[in-house]
Parts: structure tokens; sequence; C-alpha cells
């Protein structure tokens, strides 16, 4: 089997090649974008739409509730399941999306961290609206430094999850993660798609003027509720729950969204471009991207 991986920017145009691709290599779409499981998204996140989802056979998308805990390990279980049960005979298996460390997950794994017991889950989700983040993010510092010091401390879903594996196990969380790359049954291709900087922040800005026009305001407002649920810290949604709260005006928060797309973007790009065993293209590039994928197997029709 060869795994095919097509990742890339947002808005850069994964969506149509991967289907195109797809129906070419007779593979269905293992979705790897985060934040499209989530069935309640079904604006902010451009999820693929019923046609396409008719077109080809998809995985992993709108498969989970908000409320759902989820993470890169389980979607490397779940997918290492699927390549190696559903999918085993298939010549060519095509992963598209552009949720970073998910991607790694399935490429390279992830380390074996317990998973964290719904008890656990839950009082340390208490303790985060009892206490605050900055408590939280002092006791990490204090029980595991060294993790400490590279985390994004802002993220209280990385804060928490350390702080449930220390709870846990009365070991650091930083003594778990090996980055220690496991070996995979199946070859992988990975090809990353870029378009030149100010053309990806046009189709960027256009995309969000269109969610906008399919209701993306209206579609905030009914999740607003939920608002702490770490799936609505999600761009497009954070911005117009500012301006629902009054800090900013809706127009403000529109271009809030856009300017927030683009930053997500630029660090998508410097994230893959570290991969030496990535291969980039335009997305008009069809026709080499095959012959890239095929390689020796066999010459493109």
């Amino acid at each position: 089997m060869k795994l095919v991986v097509l990742t890339g920017p947002t808005a850069v145009g994964k969506t149509e090649l991967a289907l195109t691709i797809a129906e070419r290599l007779d593979t269905p779409i293992i979705n790897a974008d985060s934040r499209q499981m989530f069935r309640e998204l079904k604006i902010g996140t451009a999820p693929p739409t019923a046609e396409q989802l008719a077109r080809v056979k998809h995985y992993f998308v709108g498969t989970l509730s908000l409320g759902d805990y989820y993470n890169a390990s389980m979607f490397e279980q779940q997918v290492m399941t699927l390549l190696q049960g559903e999918l085993k005979d298939k010549e060519y298996v095509l992963m598209s999306g552009g949720s970073m460390m998910y991607i790694d997950a399935v490429c390279n794994g992830i380390d074996d961290i317990p998973t964290v017991d719904e008890t656990t889950r839950k009082e340390m989700k208490q303790r985060l609206a009892d206490e605050g983040l900055e408590a939280l993010t002092n006791e990490l510092k204090a029980k595991d430094p060294e993790y400490a010091a590279t985390a994004d401390l802002k993220n209280p879903k990385r804060v928490i999850h350390a702080l449930e594996i220390i709870s846990m196990t009365g070991q650091t969380y930083s003594s778990f993660r090996t980055n220690k790359r496991k070996q995979r049954p199946f070859d992988i291709v990975k090809i990353a798609l870029n378009r030149d900087r100010q053309q990806l922040y046009q189709r960027i800005d256009q995309r969000v003027e269109q969610m906008i026009s399919n209701g993306l305001v209206q579609e905030a407002r009914q999740l607003y509720p939920r608002r702490g649920i770490n799936a609505l810290n999600t761009v497009g949604y954070k911005e117009l729950f500012d301006s629902f709260e009054g800090r900013c005006t809706l127009g403000k928060a529109i271009e809030q969204i856009k300017y927030d797309t683009h930053r997500y973007a630029r660090k998508q790009i410097t994230w893959f471009r570290r991969d030496n065993e990535v291969r980039w293209f335009h997305p008009e590039e069809q026709d080499k991207i095959l012959r890239h994928i095929y390689e020796n197997d066999r010459q493109v029709d």
C-alpha cells in the first residue's frame, strides 16, 4: 500500500484536487482536518459538500460532536486500524487535510501517552473553570518545568492535558515524550500545495466572504452558548464571539478572521517546509502530481 498525503495551507485548493486524485487512484479520502470532524461546524470549517461526499467516500468528516473528546493520538490509532483493516487491500489510500499534528501522528507516530480517564478529565475541566488558566499554568511550571518551557501555555488544552497525565500517573508529561519515529508497514508519499502568497490571501478572503454569505454569523450565534468548548477556539468563531460580546464591531471581526487565517496559513507552510520528505506543487499541476505519486509503478494514462 502507498499512503498519499495531500496537504498545504488553508484555502489553497486541496479539496477539489483531492477528489480528482482519489477518483484517479480509486481510493477513498481520509480527512485530516481536525475541525471538519465536528458535525456542528458546518460553515466555518469549509467541510466537503454533500455533492463532494457523494463523489468519493470520506472518513472522519462530521464524525464527532462538539462535546466529544478527541486528539491526534486517537486519530493515529483509528487511521492505523482503518489502513490495516478495511483498506488493507487498497493499492493507494489518500489522506488530505491541513491539520499538522494529525498528519504527523499518522506518518511518524505519536508518543504512547496514557489515555486520560473521564473522571480526571472532568475534574481538570472543573479546575480550569474554578481556578483559571494562570493558576494551572503555574502548577504545570512547578511540576513539569521541562514541558512548560516549550509548551504553548496560552492554550488551555495543552496545559490541562499535561496536568491530567501528571495527576493520573504521578510522572511528568515530558517523561512520556520520546519523539521516536515509528515504522509504518506502507510507503508514504507527501505532497504539499502552495500558491503565490498574495493569490493565497485573496482566496482566503474570498472564502471568508463566502462563509459570511452562507450564514457563518448565524452559525456562530447558535454556538455561542458553548463557546468554552476547545473546538470553538477556532479561527472564524472566536473572532465573531468577540463581536457578540462587544469587544469589536462585526465588520472588524470579519477583517480579523481574514488576518488570523492568513497567519494560520503561514504557520502551516512553515510547518510543512520543515519536512524534507514533502514535495511541493501548484494545485494546477495535476499531471505532475500524479506522476510523482505513481513514480515507477506505472505511467499516467
